[in-house]
C-alpha cells in the first residue's frame, strides 16, 4: 500500500526510477481513434465516388469515339471532353483560373484580399463548367435537367450517361 500511495492512481510504477511514469491513455485518445477511422471511411466514400466517376466518364469517352484511357489523365481529359462537345482548346483556360490564388497565397497576399479575388476567378470556371455539362447532355441528346444532374451528381450521371442507352450526336449538333 506504501507503494501505491507514492503514485498518482493515473500512473504505472516503472521498474526504472529515471524514467517518466507511464500515463495511462485518456478519454481524448479514443475520441483520437474515432476521428481517424472516421477520416478513413471518409477517404474511402470519397475514393468510391471517384472511381464510379471516372469510370462513368471512361465509358461517356469510347461512346464518343475516344480514348477510355483519356479520363483518367487530368488536364488531358478536359481536352477531350471539349473536344466531344465541339468546344475550342482555349475553354480549357477558365479551369485554371483558381490556381492563381494560389500563387497569390505563396506570394503572400492576406485572407482579406485573397477571398474577392478567388471568388472572382472561381465564377468564371464554375459558368464555363455549366456550359460543359449542359453541352455534353445536350450531344447526347439528354435534357438540361440531366446537364444539371451532370454538373451537380457527376457520379451518378457520368454512369447513367455511358452505360444507358443514350448516343452520341456529334460536336455539331445544334
Amino acid at each position: 500500500m506504501y507503494f501505491l500511495a507514492q503514485h498518482a492512481p493515473h500512473t504505472v510504477p516503472h521498474a526504472y526510477p529515471h524514467a517518466a511514469p507511464y500515463a495511462a491513455p485518456s478519454v481524448s485518445t479514443g475520441g483520437m481513434i474515432a476521428s481517424m477511422l472516421g477520416s478513413c471511411v471518409f477517404s474511402l466514400i470519397v475514393l468510391a465516388i471517384t472511381v464510379v466517376a471516372l469510370v462513368g466518364l471512361w465509358k461517356v469517352f469510347v461512346k464518343a469515339g475516344q480514348p477510355g484511357w483519356a479520363a483518367i489523365i487530368p488536364i488531358y481529359n478536359i481536352v477531350i471532353l471539349l473536344q466531344i462537345i465541339g468546344r475550342p482548346i482555349w475553354w480549357l483556360i477558365p479551369f485554371f483560373l483558381p490556381i492563381i490564388t494560389s500563387i497569390l497565397a505563396v506570394i503572400g497576399l492576406p485572407p482579406s484580399v485573397l477571398l474577392p479575388i478567388n471568388v472572382l476567378l472561381c465564377v468564371p470556371s464554375f459558368v464555363f463548367w455549366i456550359m460543359v455539362c449542359l453541352r455534353l447532355a445536350r450531344v447526347f441528346d439528354q435534357s438540361s435537367g440531366f446537364g444539371i444532374g451532370l454538373l451537380f451528381l457527376p457520379f451518378i450521371f457520368l454512369p447513367l450517361l455511358g452505360f444507358g442507352d443514350a448516343e452520341y450526336l456529334g460536336a455539331d449538333v445544334a
